[in-house]
């Protein structure tokens, strides 16, 4: 569970989920022009591809190669830990 609290607590990593929950299969370029774009941030591809393995270790990314370009999928699965840890409870009035 550590690398999911990893993971989310950047910034940049928590865009590139949202990024792909609008869209599965996205590729590196696709991902770096996003950012670019819709958030004004631009890392280099570098810099996104290493936050895209941080979020594949924790499981919330899914790769998948094709020829020679890679896609990347979100995957939730991972998040529900958090609220298996920490169910919510009714607050009593």
């Amino acid at each position: 569970m550590t690398d999911i609290y990893k993971a989310l607590a950047d910034e940049t990593r928590r865009v590139l989920l949202d990024e792909l929950l609008g869209r599965d299969e996205q590729t590196l370029f696709e991902l770096c022009m996003k950012l670019a774009m819709n958030h004004d941030l631009t890392p280099t591809r570098q810099a996104v591809s290493q936050h895209l393995g941080v979020l594949e270790e924790a499981g919330l990314v899914r790769t998948e190669r094709r020829g020679r370009y890679k896609f990347h999928t979100v995957d939730t699965t991972p998040l529900s830990q958090i609220s298996e840890r920490w169910p919510s409870r009714e607050v009593q009035p």
